[in-house]
């Protein structure tokens, strides 16, 4: 699963990286502790341009009678994910990007311990999560929401976690997010493992499992560097 992530990248940098328009004005401070049902920046096309749009960490189904339901739906499998109710259309018509620099994962040796480790990528750079969004209107005000993909894990992953968020590669992008594209059998091909040769991950202090903490110290090596 991808249960907290970063993004401290400053804006113009993820601008020129993933040339979207900020119709919103959304303030990108950096944030080192993302948790569900937060609020974050996601990438999504309007009108033929890439557009950043503030949404709620954790998808509510347009249908669904409850926005609690958003809780259970942080992550969306990606095994199956174009027959379940709560994804199939999202996956036709509200794909997004979802901005990150690392993701946090916790190794669970006994029932008692969970040791938390960073994973990035090896260049340093941003990157995007493969996300659907949704829009829930059964209340005073219409709520957009999110969830990231994840898929079986890579080697990197494997010793820590059975699962990880999909990390989309930059020349996937353009086709993730195009609003033409909307045959699952041509989208299910970009929900893979990223390659661990790209990756690298680090131990970190307990200092990250309280969503509370919010600064760089979260993703100071436990080790040094």
């Amino acid at each position: 699963m991808c249960g907290r992530f970063v993004r401290s990248t400053d804006k113009e940098d993820l601008q020129n990286r993933f040339g979207f328009t900020d119709p919103q004005g959304v303030l990108l401070e950096p944030r080192y502790n993302i948790a569900p049902s937060q609020m974050h920046p996601v990438v999504i096309v309007e009108d033929d341009q890439r557009v950043l749009k503030l949404m709620q960490w954790g998808l509510v189904p347009f249908w669904a009678k409850e926005e609690k339901i958003g809780y259970k739906m942080i992550n969306a499998r990606a095994e199956g994910i174009n027959e379940k109710p709560a994804f199939r259309t999202p996956l036709k018509k509200r794909r997004c990007l979802v901005l990150a620099d690392g993701f946090y994962e916790w190794q669970k040796p006994d029932k008692k311990s969970k040791i938390p480790y960073y994973f990035r990528l090896k260049s340093g750079a941003p990157f995007a999560f493969a996300g659907l969004w949704d829009l829930w209107e059964k209340s005073d005000e219409p709520r957009a929401t999110f969830t990231i993909i994840t898929t079986e894990n890579n080697e990197l992953m494997a010793p820590i976690h059975n699962r990880m968020p999909v990390i989309l590669h930059e020349q996937d992008e353009g086709a993730w997010l195009d609003p033409e594209l909307k045959d699952p059998e041509k989208l299910l091909p970009l929900l893979k493992p990223y390659p661990s040769a790209e990756m690298e991950c680090y131990e970190i202090s307990t200092f990250v499992n309280s969503p509370k903490n919010e600064s760089a110290e979260c993703i100071k090596p436990l080790h040094g560097a």
